[in-house]
């Protein structure tokens, strides 16, 4: 809790600094780039402690699977509320159907500004909702393991790196499917009119379905319910072949549907390989954050994968910024990007978590077992 308390005041700072236009213009770069990685840090040190917290609100694994589930709802929500909240503060900025006048520079600020009070409120919930405990699960004599240790010994273990490894490629196939949608809704199929409305349907449709993928994995399991994530492949492949406005829609629906798939399983699924990891070594304590850190680190490692992909890939194909036509290599890098490359990527995903050896009865094994150490 310390580490959540003494990074917001820098994060909200960071995150406004960001959408300040400075009134210098040869240092703009390097001024967006500074704020833009500190933020991302600052983000990073927050998600970390944030995260791991779902280890010390109880030793039930259906506990924590349901808070999981929640957690994971708010965030999709909080993302909802803010692209919302920021999308309509800057829509004054954008009325002009010219895509190359230049918007209002004071409403980004407002909007800026009003994240930042949501944010700090959260900050406010997470401190008087939550009490930080002791490990639960360590006897009073176990000692932390060290850090370099810890990290040896978590990168070798076997359930932890074929999850780590399979959504580290789900996870860039979801970045470059978000990154990507919109360019490709404005310069490659003609919606350019839309892609906020696509957007919010992506989104209403991963916080509705959350609960959902929760109740399919009590049922079937864990890696059953990862076979949700393929969904989007082909509906995203009809959409670059037949570009139309309805199938838009229901491309975005059955998106929202996998990526909310996507983004509970690992951290629902985390758990279980902590457990694991326990049950191997129990008189060592502290390593739930190396987990929790580890797995935080792969998870910017995948956006910073998709960025650096479509960076590239629109970059060599010659895409300029601000104009309202591209050019016929962009349009095919931008459909290639939105359902040939996400596909690959989440199809070797899936792959690699056949190979994931926690199943549903050796969780319960796990579960009996650790009872009884306790």
């Amino acid at each position: 809790m310390p580490w959540v308390l003494a990074c917001t005041p820098f994060t909200i700072i960071s995150y406004f600094l960001m959408w300040y236009l400075p009134p210098f213009v040869s240092g703009r770069v390097a001024w967006y780039l500074t704020f833009h990685c500190l933020f991302q840090a600052l983000t990073t040190l927050f998600q970390v402690p944030y995260s791991a917290l779902t280890m010390f609100l109880s030793t039930d694994q259906k506990d924590r699977d349901s808070a999981t589930a929640y957690r994971m709802t708010m965030e999709v929500l909080g993302t909802l509320i803010g692209a919302s909240l920021q999308g309509q503060i800057v829509a004054s900025a954008h009325v002009s159907p010219h895509c190359t006048v230049n918007p209002s520079a004071k409403v980004y600020m407002i909007a800026a500004g009003v994240i930042a009070g949501v944010y700090l409120l959260g900050i406010v919930v997470l401190f008087l909702g939550v009490k930080e405990r002791d490990d639960p699960y360590a006897l009073n004599s176990d000692r932390a393991i060290p850090f370099c240790k810890g990290l040896a010994l978590t990168m070798k273990h076997g359930p932890y790196v074929k999850l780590t490894a399979s959504f580290l490629l789900i996870s860039t196939a979801v970045q470059l499917e978000q990154g990507n949608f919109v360019l490709f809704c404005t310069h490659a199929a003609g919606l350019r009119n839309h892609f906020q409305y696509l957007v919010v349907t992506i989104l209403v449709s991963a916080v509705v379905s959350v609960p959902f993928w929760q109740k399919f994995l009590q049922r079937f399991g864990k890696k059953c319910a990862a076979c949700g994530i393929s969904w989007m492949i082909p509906f995203a492949v009809m959409l670059v072949t037949i570009p139309n406005l309805i199938l838009a829609y229901f491309v975005a629906f059955v998106s929202g549907l996998s990526i909310a798939a996507s983004l509970l399983l690992p951290w629902s699924m985390l758990p279980d390989v902590v457990d694991n990891f326990r049950l191997q070594n129990p008189h060592g304590k502290g390593h739930e954050t190396i987990f929790y850190s580890s797995y935080v680190f792969f998870t910017k490692m995948s956006a910073g994968i998709g960025l650096g992909i479509s960076a590239a890939g629109l970059e060599f194909t010659g895409y300029k910024p601000g104009i309202c036509r591209q050019s016929d290599d962009v349009i095919l890098t931008l459909k290639l990007l939105i359902g040939a490359v996400p596909a690959i990527l989440i199809l070797l995903g899936l792959f690699i978590l056949l190979f994931y050896p926690i199943t549903e009865e050796s969780r319960k094994e796990t579960k009996l077992a650790l009872e009884e150490l306790r």
